[in-house]
């Protein structure tokens, strides 16, 4: 994340992504697959780690083999194989949706997963209960842990969307957007970003 100055001389926080250039790999139609979407690939990977059906795919709309792809419905316009979508899509001031995997922070406890407030108080013997869960299991009846009880296990690493982003800026020559705030992901992670 960084920051930038508004017209008010206000610091707005703001992420930079990187938006391009995207490869139409696939025009997927009614007559052929049942539905319209459109497969958009990004990020060149070297030739010698595809494999072949990869390179087969890639070879059809005419481009490198690419690390990630992503498929899209709904887009206004026509798009053909092999054409290639860049940040120009997108309007400064348009609200978009980010999605992306969340940042992984592995084996946490019940008051960080869950922001359970823990024991409170250290009186009365508690000297190794602070952050414990407490009580979990019913009694003799069902002599047994409900499905769905909150506890401890891994945490983060989750697909999270974020709506209503505003688009600060847009920089061309480098496929660049700003965004208001912060979206999901760890430092040079994919996300897709919608309209």
């Amino acid at each position: 994340m960084t920051s930038v100055f508004s017209a008010e001389g206000k610091n707005i926080p703001c992420t930079v992504l990187q938006a391009g250039p995207c490869v139409v790999t696939q025009v997927k139609t009614n007559e052929t697959d049942g539905y319209e979407a459109v497969q958009l690939a990004y990020d060149d990977k070297k030739e010698k780690v595809a494999n072949n059906p990869e390179k087969g795919h890639f070879k059809k709309a005419n481009t490198s083999p690419k690390r990630k792809l992503v498929e899209f419905d709904g887009f206004a316009t026509a798009l053909t194989l092999g054409e290639t979508i860049t940040a120009e899509l997108f309007s400064e001031g348009e609200k978009v949706d980010i999605a992306g995997i969340s940042k992984g922070k592995g084996f946490q406890g019940v008051v960080k997963r869950h922001g359970f407030a823990g024991v409170g108080g250290q009186t009365h013997g508690q000297h190794n209960r602070l952050r414990a869960p407490g009580s979990v299991g019913a009694s003799s009846f069902p002599s047994r842990v409900f499905k769905g009880m909150r506890m401890a296990g891994r945490t983060g690493g989750d697909s999270v969307k974020v709506e209503n982003i505003l688009i600060l800026k847009i920089i061309k020559e480098q496929n660049l957007i700003v965004v208001k705030g912060s979206v999901p992901g760890a430092k040079g992670s994919y996300v897709i970003i919608e309209k």
